[in-house]
């Protein structure tokens, strides 16, 4: 019975992104986003404002004298890893999902939406028992086998897991081939900015931060009991406070604007995905906006 139902969530999950999305993000580009590329196509001068540093080509730039950077041509057969966090953390939700069902269903849209033409997906989970790694792979069915392993996968007791910084480094040390990066977390672990600029220099990075109401504001229902999925730490807060619901939601307001921040200095896109909002309507509205950026 758990199995069947397993196989109905994933068929659901595949119609809801070939059906919704596939063929809207497609484009001209193999990549969940637009994207520069591997291929050198050439340089050109430098624009300030709208080129990034990284891209210079020192070459060109020491034989004539002007700042140039590289062109690149969009690739078509496309690598693409994603990290999973599947720490205690994600294991909660007030809405429509929990956060690791809103996560799973990133993963699945940015499958769908590379499969084929040769492109390959690998993953790397992050869960307290370690950092599983899934080899880069083409095809539905090795597609569908991460999926079903995601679903599957046992809720963590509480207690100490990797942290995501680790996880990043380990995902950076493993890769070889440049290609698009997809990390999905609710970024509430601490330290990760150094080790997600890292893996920005050589590849092209989506930070998915997936997010629950709850996280972010406290409801007035009296005495709350809450649990720190990670330590097991309970605590018992007065929510009938309006001085507390609004030190909380100023708190959390705070964290969330670190965790843009952070991303944003780091140069990875950010995607943020709430379990109370349509994921897929945020995927479209966030590529159509990278979209417009890559064609000024």
């Amino acid at each position: 019975m758990t199995d069947l139902v397993q196989e109905q969530r994933l068929r659901r999950l595949e119609l809801t992104v070939t059906r919704r999305l596939d063929g809207l993000l497609r484009g001209q580009y193999a990549g969940f986003l637009p994207g520069g590329g591997t291929e050198i196509a050439g340089s050109r001068e430098y624009r300030p404002g709208e080129d990034e540093v990284r891209r210079m080509d020192w070459a060109v730039t020491a034989r004539t004298g002007l700042p140039h950077v590289r062109e690149t041509i969009a690739d078509r057969e496309l690598t693409v890893w994603v990290l999973v966090d599947a720490t205690p953390s994600m294991d909660f939700g007030t809405a429509r999902v929990e956060k690791r069902e809103l996560a799973v269903s990133a993963v699945a849209a940015v499958g769908f939406l590379t499969a084929g033409h040769g492109n390959r997906l690998g993953a790397m989970v992050l869960s307290p028992t370690g950092l599983r790694r899934f080899p880069a792979r083409t095809g539905r069915a090795h597609l569908l086998g991460l999926l079903r392993t995601l679903l599957a996968a046992p809720r963590g007791a509480p207690g100490p897991a990797p942290s995501l910084a680790d996880a990043l480094d380990a995902l950076h040390r493993a890769l070889r081939r440049r290609g698009l990066v997809v990390v999905v977390s609710d970024f509430l672990d601490d330290g990760w900015e150094s080790a997600l600029r890292r893996v920005v220099a050589r590849h092209q990075v989506i930070a998915v931060e997936v997010a629950d109401p709850r996280e972010l504001t406290l409801p007035n229902v009296g005495v709350l009991t809450v649990v720190d999925p990670e330590t097991g730490r309970r605590r018992e807060v007065a929510t009938a406070s309006r001085r507390v619901r609004e030190r909380y939601a100023a708190a959390a307001a705070e964290q969330k604007a670190a965790v843009r921040a952070s991303v944003r200095r780091a140069g990875a896109a950010h995607l943020p995905l709430r379990t109370d909002r349509d994921w897929v309507a945020d995927i479209v509205r966030h590529v159509y906006r990278q979209r417009r950026l890559a064609v000024r």
